[in-house]
């Protein structure tokens, strides 16, 4: 039995497979808006609303931000600044579709190089048990991990994490899906990319995962 394959059984058995429901984010949004107006048609001679400035808050969020320096990939400048640490975190933003953002950030000393956005455990499951419960589809648990260089996955990327503490999870990595289970999962191609070049060329071993 290959690698791949063995690594493809353990995934499927563990609730982060290679061929999860893959929901479009821009199908997402479409739904979210098209809810959004027939409520904003409802409420039109009611005045202004909670609803409105939430969606006036929700736009300026959007707005673009100045692209960080390593968002594409390592560059020999950024290579030779070195103190990289990469790490992830939960963070408050809820996607269109009820799934909890997550963000992948690469530091060097304090600068803040890259940040990709990520998900992890699907949206009804963000409060479940992370540590001891495999296959319940909640996010990955806080702490320090091993972490592998980027190898093929069928057309997909992997990058192996170990947990350096006490946990009954296994089977944990980085891969390019939406929505998560149990992984860290970079819905953007270009983005896991250049991630996994950053592994690859500053040689990363470790990410924490804040929280």
């Amino acid at each position: 039995m290959t690698r791949t394959t063995w690594l493809g059984l353990i995934l499927l058995l563990s609730g982060c497979g290679l061929e999860q429901p893959r929901f479009g984010l821009d199908a997402a949004v479409s739904a979210s808006v098209q809810n959004l107006n027939q409520t904003q048609t409802e409420r039109q001679e009611q005045g202004p609303s909670q609803g409105t400035v939430q969606t006036v808050a929700t736009s300026a969020s959007a707005l673009p931000q100045p692209r960080l320096p390593g968002q594409d990939g390592p560059t020999s400048e950024l290579l030779e600044a070195g103190d990289l640490r990469l790490t992830t975190r939960r963070t408050e933003r809820i996607l269109p579709d009820g799934n909890r953002q997550w963000s992948v950030e690469l530091h060097s000393g304090t600068r803040l190089l890259a940040r990709w956005m990520a998900v992890s455990g699907i949206a009804q499951r963000q409060d479940a048990d992370r540590l001891w419960s495999p296959g319940n589809a909640a996010p990955l648990p806080a702490g320090r991990y091993s972490l592998g260089q980027p190898e093929p996955w069928g057309e997909d990327l992997w990058l192996d994490l170990q947990p350096r503490f006490e946990t009954s999870r296994s089977a944990l990595g980085i891969h390019h899906c939406y929505p998560g289970t149990g992984c860290i999962c970079i819905p953007s191609r270009a983005e896991i990319d250049a991630l996994a070049a950053w592994v690859r060329q500053a040689n990363l071993q470790t990410l924490l995962v804040v929280n």
